[in-house]
């Protein structure tokens, strides 16, 4: 599958990736997010949400585990397995019931399950360049190869 890589100069930009990813997230799909400590991947989700229409808070479930949204016609689970050990906590937390065609999930730190969540549609690294960052974006599914293409058609040009 083809990698696309994004500069993301600033948190702004970075708000404008989850913006232009929106209107194609669907029940059923799922997004990964990998990338150090304050790469962005909370701050992708909340352009996400504020395209979507939410305007609540949007946090990081770092303690929680998972955050709900419900916006327009999605149930969208937020996870972040940062403070996952090893895998048996994923079997133990009861979330792969949430991985359905009803829901669409992003989940932060996605290797921290331990290789036992299925390929998403779409994995996206976000990693520190110079003072801004940069996105790999690389769908793992057809619909995720759609879903790509359609963001790509949205992300302003330089």
């Amino acid at each position: 599958m083809m990698t696309e890589v994004l500069a993301l100069p600033d948190a702004a930009a970075t708000r404008r990736l989850g913006a232009a990813l929106a209107p194609e997230i669907a029940p059923g799909h799922v997004l990964f997010l990998s990338g150090d400590l304050g790469s962005g991947k909370t701050t992708l989700v909340q352009g996400l949400l504020r395209a979507l229409g939410y305007s609540g808070r949007v946090k990081s479930p770092t303690y929680s585990l998972v955050e709900l949204y419900e916006v327009s016609r999605l149930h969208l689970y937020h996870f972040d397995f940062y403070r996952f050990n090893d895998r048996s906590e994923w079997v133990a937390s009861g979330f792969r019931d949430y991985f359905n065609p009803a829901s669409a999930c992003i989940v932060e730190w996605p290797e921290r399950a331990g290789g036992l969540l299925a390929p998403p549609d779409l994995d996206i690294r976000l990693e520190f360049s110079g003072t801004g960052r940069s996105a790999q974006l690389t769908p793992r599914s057809a619909p995720g190869r759609d879903w790509l293409a359609a963001a790509l058609r949205r992300w302003p040009q330089p």
